[in-house]
């Protein structure tokens, strides 16, 4: 029987451990200010210095006054810059309320009192002339529109309709691989036990219902927990004690939200080149925390002996893992995948608040 060691019941089942259809998540609304995101804030700043750095070539004689020019500037402009960024993350609620021209002139209009404090800022390096004080203010509110303009085009690019487009798109690379591989399952099951082929076609049911389901742009990881769960149930089935599993679940982690389909093709993956080729078999740990506000997936599974190692993989399923947390999370979800300790370890880490 599977060795499982599990410290809570996923949401998404049964207390009979069946799935349960997941149901479709909160409308998200855009948050056309939205500059609370890891990413919006490197790409601004690395904006801002790039105009300070091509600015600062006027005038500079060698590279010596560039680089003095280009600092003296930057402890003007940089403060300034996450100003209006941390201003703009904490009254993002409230512009959102505003009209479109109107969050935009609230922007420059921030953008503007933030260009004064930065050339405030120099000021107390050198006295700065009036016309600085002008330019200062109207290069921030230039800057500012340009920034609201940025987080406009990324909003609207993450709205509902074109993230769903997208995804689908993605997941529908790894829909053959997965009924294919599931539906080998049954038929193996069907010829060698046909007593237990009702149990099995119910859990494929289960897969098949999820699978060709109307694409979602996200589903919490309660849900893929479930999924998992039903897949390995499946696959249990074909290998028998060979397969040992082990669950290590956080209940306060299962809210995170993250792409359909997403621990699935790993979980098979795990089987395929680790379980699969070895003639002992072997086992996979998948384990779910939530530490200091994110979310940290890890599967991990052991590697066959070298004479048993089969041809590598072409690595497809990991690289529609990263995009599609890219398209979802950006820079706040992290990914990677490798040999650790011996063994093979996927780890995902999110945030655990909502998708905007």
């Amino acid at each position: 029987m599977q060795d499982m060691q599990i410290l809570s019941t996923p949401a998404g089942s049964d207390e009979s451990g069946a799935v349960l259809a997941p149901t479709a998540g909160a409308a998200q609304r855009v948050l056309v200010f939205d500059a609370c995101h890891v990413g919006v804030v490197l790409r601004a700043v690395l904006f801002v210095q790039s105009v300070v750095a091509t600015a600062a070539l006027f005038g500079a004689g060698s590279a010596l006054e560039w680089l003095a020019g280009m600092a003296l500037v930057t402890s003007g402009t940089l403060p300034a810059t996450l100003l209006w960024l941390v201003v703009a993350c904490g009254m993002k609620r409230l512009l959102q309320r505003l009209p479109r021209q109107a969050q935009v002139l609230a922007g420059m209009g921030l953008g503007t009192l933030c260009g004064l404090y930065a050339c405030a800022m120099l000021w107390l390096v050198d006295d700065a002339p009036a016309s600085f004080w002008l330019a200062s203010a109207a290069s921030g509110a230039l800057l500012s529109a340009l920034l609201v303009t940025a987080l406009q085009l990324r909003a609207r690019a993450r709205a509902p309709a074109a993230t769903t487009a997208r995804l689908a798109e993605l997941q529908s690379r790894i829909r053959p691989h997965f009924l294919f591989n599931t539906l080998n399952s049954a038929i193996a099951l069907v010829r060698a036990e046909p007593a237990q082929a009702e149990a099995l076609l119910e859990d494929l049911s289960d897969l098949f219902r999820c699978a060709l389901a109307e694409p979602r742009a996200s589903t919490t990881l309660a849900e893929e927990i479930a999924l998992a769960r039903q897949y390995l149930a499946i696959e249990q089935v074909r290998f028998g004690a060979r397969l040992r599993a082990h669950w290590q679940l956080d209940p306060a982690a299962g809210g995170a939200r993250l792409p359909p389909l997403l621990l699935q093709p790993l979980v098979e993956n795990a089987i395929r080149h680790g379980v699969e080729p070895s003639p002992e078999g072997g086992s996979l740990e998948l384990t779910t925390r939530l530490h200091r506000g994110r979310v940290e997936i890890t599967l991990v599974n052991s590697l066959p002996p070298a004479s048993a190692r089969s041809t590598p993989g072409h690595g497809m399923a990991l690289r529609n893992v990263r995009e599609r947390l890219s398209l979802l999370h950006d820079l706040q979800a992290d990914f990677s995948a490798g040999s650790h300790q011996g063994r093979y370890r996927v780890r995902i880490i999110l945030p655990l608040e909502d998708v905007a």
